[in-house]
């Protein structure tokens, strides 16, 4: 659930004041053209969210793999490994959103291949619309948990199906719980045409989009929902 900063009561005329001002402007249409409808927007507001949990799905790969969580060291000795982390690399992917750049975490012995973004592909599968679905809570954990082993398209326990939609989910809640200002001076509405799994079937589904512009000219999106 989305929350709201709270404020003095006192920025609430500063805020009217400058409402105010923006309704009055005449060139307030060009505020709305430079700042609000470029197609592209919410493509690119989607690749951060993209990076974010596919860069967290990696990690925890890459915690399936090792036995361990990074810095658990009671962890590592009770899986009885010398392997460990070894810093991570930067890898592009192509994307139904755009080029997406990740990072992919490495081990010790080189053994870890990632199944999110397996070494030497160039595009994500079905993944990064089953992350906008999250993100929109357009399905449910089980549909999640089956998309996901589909859509990374190899043979996978489901520890590890588990553990990565687990640190997925995570990512989607601190999004969803994230503070809002309390003003915008532009909003606007944008979709996305997404695959998401229904009762056992995939289907195309739109993603409805809410993009707020902040009073430094940023912006961000507010609500994701899917079509009924």
């Amino acid at each position: 659930m989305t929350t709201v900063t709270r404020r003095d009561p006192a920025d609430k005329a500063k805020i009217d004041a400058i409402e105010k001002k923006l309704l009055a402007n005449p060139e307030i249409a060009k505020l709305i053209d430079d700042l609000g409808t470029s197609t592209t927007d919410a493509n690119d507001l989607v690749r951060g969210m993209l990076q974010a949990s596919i860069t967290r799905g990696l990690n925890a790969e890459m915690d399936a793999h090792l036995g361990y969580e990074s810095g658990d060291r009671s962890g590592k000795a009770a899986a009885g490994t010398d392997n460990h982390r070894n810093g991570s690399y930067t890898k592009t992917v192509d994307s139904n959103y755009g080029p997406v750049t990740v990072d992919v975490p490495r081990d010790r012995a080189g053994t870890f291949l990632p199944t999110m973004v397996p070494k030497g592909s160039r595009r994500l599968t079905d993944v990064d619309d089953m992350i906008v679905s999250l993100y929109a809570g357009g399905m449910t954990i089980r549909d999640i948990q089956h998309h996901m082993a589909t859509a990374m398209r190899v043979d996978i326990s489901h520890e590890t199906i588990s553990a990565v939609t687990d640190a997925v989910l995570d990512e989607v809640m601190v999004w969803q719980n994230r503070q809002l200002d309390e003003f915008y001076p532009v909003i606007f509405l944008d979709a996305l045409r997404i695959k998401v799994r229904d009762g056992g079937r995939v289907v195309n589904k739109s993603a409805y989009m809410a993009i707020g512009v902040d009073l430094d000219g940023i912006k961000h999106i507010l609500g994701l929902w899917i079509a009924k």
